[in-house]
């Protein structure tokens, strides 16, 4: 115990952490304590890749915001010693951060070794392309600079610990159109929020932890289980509708309520899976579970595993597989380079399908809405079939319980409901379209809080309540209408918040907004209307740009082959 105490009250500085990275070595910070996680990782309910996009960062406030307090005290058991004053974070490997080792450190002195700098926070896709073009580049050629290797991502051990991407001002060739772009939405961004300099984002997470506070002494955390009696009932009311319109013959017109209570049914699945019903985790991940496999054939670990890495890097073209829609949509023009995914672990290819799909991509957006669950379908069963969940840990139960439930929802719906309860092929074909479309509103609401908001990465030194703030709007709406939206109109809130019950989200909001007064960043609230509006102008701009890149790609393809 004592070697153990010994350990913890190691003061390490940012070379040895920098060196533990760099052998390979899962760290991040937490209350000031240094964690070394890599025996977490394989075991994470959430999947790695989301520990992974805080390493060699401080992860305060998305430790606190994601777990319970139990989860956080128990992960003091990781912890190898501390850091003295404020943390400034590296870019984690995942992101293209390279890291020196010990041996590369120890031939430095304390002059030559640079602790930190602004090209470590340069932004992803930033530097130009390496040949100038008068137009668009080449597909090959306008890939953003931190396009990775499609192989395995590993761990590199380059001799800076800034990004190794980052070029001399002087070697710098001119920006291609799309860099351009890419600069003068990352500007946009700097001037419309808070500055990145440490002492303004300091400021800004003091008052996002004093607001933490304020939310529950206020006793916000608290779930309203009157709320859920409430949605119990009106779930009972759409079960009973469809059974008995199914039973009266009326094959088509029951497809209307299982639809909606599908659709009712996801709200209570998002808030089990951030605890936010009972604050218990094996509890809520029943619930959830039960819910999303066993009444909608869905997987809410999987879920979970694509869900928290969103939270994390909300809005990044690389890392959110929220916004990695191709070869259907785009929300941003550097998609078209090419880009690899950090959650897929491929290259997203921008390729002939994609070329001609994006183009139309504003005008198809609700017919892919109303395909959307079938989407689902495919995701969850891919990631329980090849096991993409721990196998070891809290959830290791848990692919096979999902599993039971994909083989009771399959036997009451594909056997019980569709091929023996309705008559005809095409009645059979337009009830599971119908079913499916009416559940379109939640797929909507979903890219609504996002698809319009900036894809724009500022960097290391941004603060986690900034960057939630500036991805992510809400929608303002009546509050009777609340039970459509499902809490999800608040998503800006519950980016902040992840397990503030949704009934509460609506009281929440007035704190918010005063926060976002006092530290002057803007909070995105829009009607739903309007909301909808600004996404479709935002794929409309991004339609049009992916046809002009294409017109400018086969033009200079056909001056090639007449210059040979």
């Amino acid at each position: 115990m004592d070697a153990q105490a010994h350990r913890n009250a190691r003061v390490l500085g940012r070379r040895e952490v920098e060196s533990l990275i760099a052998s390979g070595r899962s760290i991040i910070i937490v209350d000031g304590k240094v964690l070394k996680v890599d025996g977490w990782l394989p075991y994470h309910p959430g999947g790695p890749k989301a520990i992974q996009h805080m390493v060699g960062r401080d992860a305060t406030d998305e430790m606190h915001r994601f777990h319970s307090a139990q989860t956080v005290t128990l992960a003091a058991r990781y912890q190898i010693g501390t850091i003295n004053g404020p943390w400034l974070n590296f870019t984690p490997p995942i992101q293209g951060g390279n890291f020196r080792t010990h041996e590369q450190l120890a031939g430095l002195s304390e002059e030559e070794y640079t602790p930190y700098s602004d090209s470590e926070h340069e932004t992803i896709g930033t530097a130009p392309s390496a040949q100038p073009s008068p137009l668009f580049e080449a597909t090959e050629a306008a890939t953003p600079t931190r396009k990775r290797n499609t192989g395995h991502i590993v761990r590199a051990s380059s001799p800076s610990s800034m990004s190794s991407f980052e070029l001399d001002a002087r070697e710098r060739p001119r920006m291609s159109v799309m860099d351009a772009r890419t600069q003068q939405e990352i500007d946009l961004n700097k001037a419309k929020y808070p500055s990145l300099d440490a002492e303004t984002q300091a400021s800004i997470v003091l008052k996002y932890r004093e607001l933490e506070t304020r939310i529950q002494a206020e006793g916000l955390y608290d779930c309203r289980y009157s709320s859920y009696g409430i949605e119990a009932l009106r779930y009972a009311s759409l079960l009973a509708m469809f059974v008995f319109l199914l039973k009266s013959g009326w094959y088509i017109t029951s497809a209307v309520p299982l639809g909606c209570l599908w659709h009712q049914l996801a709200f209570t699945v998002h808030d089990a899976c951030h605890m936010g019903i009972t604050h218990h985790y094996t509890t809520d991940s029943v619930i959830a579970m039960s819910v999303a496999s066993y009444c909608g054939g869905l997987s809410a670990c999987w879920w979970k595993h694509n869900h928290n890495v969103h939270h994390i890097v909300t809005n990044s073209p690389e890392h959110d597989p929220d916004i990695e829609h191709l070869p259907f949509l785009a929300v941003t023009h550097r998609l078209f380079g090419n880009l690899f995914s950090t959650y897929y672990e491929k290259v997203l290819d921008y390729d002939a399908l994609a070329r001609l799909m994006l183009p139309y991509q504003d005008k198809l957006y609700y017919v892919y809405m109303a395909f959307g669950r079938f989407n689902l379908y495919r995701l969850s069963l891919t990631y329980l079939l090849f096991g993409h969940g721990p196998r070891k840990g809290p959830a290791w139960w848990h692919r096979y319980y999902e599993l039971l439930g994909q083989v009771v929802f399959y036997t009451w719906f594909g056997y019980g409901v569709v091929y023996r309860s309705i008559p005809g092929g095409w009645n059979r074909l337009l009830f599971i379209l119908l079913s499916h479309a009416i559940t379109a509103p939640l797929h909507v609401q979903i890219t609504l809080s996002h698809f319009a908001m900036s894809t724009a990465d500022l960097g290391v030194t941004e603060s986690f309540p900034q960057k939630m703030l500036r991805t992510t709007m809400d929608v303002d709406c009546p509050q009777w209408l609340d039970f459509f939206h499902g809490g999800l109109q608040f998503q800006a809130i519950h980016h902040l918040y992840p397990r503030i019950p949704r009934h509460n989200l609506r009281r929440t909001r007035r704190l918010v907004q005063e926060f976002c007064n006092q530290v002057n960043i803007p909070y995105a609230l829009y009607g739903f209307v309007e909301g909808n509006k600004i996404v479709l102008n935002q794929l409309e701009d991004v339609a049009r740009q992916a046809a002009i890149f294409t017109q400018c790609q086969r033009a200079l393809a056909e001056s090639r082959s007449n210059v040979v």
